[in-house]
């Protein structure tokens, strides 16, 4: 009987190295506001990983100075390999020609091509959104909006707005912006917008400060000094304030009936009371017989990673 026996097959050593790890994958973000822009590495749980800041004045930069703090910016993604980079942007956005169109504050931002920029600087892909929809996108794959198809997430503060995801889609219309222009008061104060009675007029921190001032609280109160203060006047700003927010988010309510709104920004500082009084008065101005009936939270995220979240979660959904 004949024996066969195989050839002897020698495998080069790199061939019996184990394979090397994957690199984690990083996720790439930037926060372009009026006078700052904020870029993030984030880890696909949500975690910064690592940031930077830069800063210009919105009143007088010209496009060059927009330029020059984007790229400062843009120097924290040269030591890691992201996925790609969200931009979540102030003002007026088109995501598909990857432009800002305006920005009420800084008259350099208009049709800045914000995608076609950042791209070059860093070699990846970048998208663009509102601020305050991609905002609804951080709370979706991080916050208190995971696992749930339709609910608003709520930026408060020097900025307001409103992301809706319904459905599970990010509810932005070509056009669309984040409400904080809706008219509220027909013959209210001027807005920078120039019309009149729109809803950031009665329900930011500007408000905050010149009604407090007014009623002799102080010039530079915040909603958490008045809160804290424990007097009754500055309570009742404070009401006044929730009352004014809710304004805006009794619309949102009966046009899309989200449910959940989730609170980001200065209205974390207003405590149970604040949170409160918003939900009652959601409660009491739409009637919700078939529909989920309106609850309010407060975001547990850090303030300034409200906005970096979304952008992550923007590379996120593409991914």
């Amino acid at each position: 009987m004949v024996h066969r026996t195989s050839p002897l097959r020698l495998v080069p050593e790199a061939a019996r190295q184990p394979a090397a790890p994957a690199a984690p994958r990083r996720l790439g973000a930037v926060e372009l506001v009026p006078g700052r822009i904020t870029a993030a590495v984030l880890s696909v749980a949500g975690r910064v990983l690592d940031r930077t800041e830069s800063s210009y004045d919105a009143a007088t930069a010209a496009p060059a100075d927009i330029d020059r703090a984007l790229a400062q910016a843009a120097g924290v993604f040269a030591a890691h390999e992201v996925q790609g980079i969200g931009v979540a942007a102030a003002g007026l956005v088109d995501p598909d020609a990857g432009l800002i169109l305006e920005v009420n504050d800084v008259p350099a931002l208009h049709g800045y091509p914000v995608t076609e920029r950042l791209g070059a600087l860093t070699g990846t892909g970048v998208r663009v959104e509102h601020r305050a929809r991609l905002q609804v996108l951080g709370d979706r794959w991080f916050g208190a909006g995971r696992g749930r198809r339709t609910f608003a997430s709520v930026s408060t503060g020097e900025v307001l707005g409103v992301g809706v995801l319904y459905d599970g889609e990010v509810m932005a219309p070509p056009g669309g912006r984040s409400g904080a222009h809706m008219t509220v008061s027909a013959s209210g104060e001027r807005c920078t917008c120039g019309n009149r009675g729109c809803w950031k007029t009665l329900a930011t921190t500007g408000w905050l400060r010149a009604r407090a001032r007014a009623a002799g609280l102080g010039e530079a109160m915040s909603l958490a000094g008045l809160v804290h203060g424990g007097d009754a006047l500055a309570g009742q700003v404070v009401e006044e304030y929730a009352h004014n927010l809710a304004l805006g988010l009794v619309n949102v309510q009966q046009l899309f009936a989200p449910g959940l709104f989730i609170l980001h920004g200065e209205a974390r500082d207003g405590g149970v009371r604040f949170r409160t009084v918003v939900e009652e008065r959601l409660r009491d101005a739409v009637a919700f017989a078939g529909a989920e009936r309106p609850r309010v939270l407060v975001g547990t995220a850090a303030v300034d990673d409200v906005a970096l979240l979304g952008g992550a979660g923007l590379v996120l959904s593409r991914l």
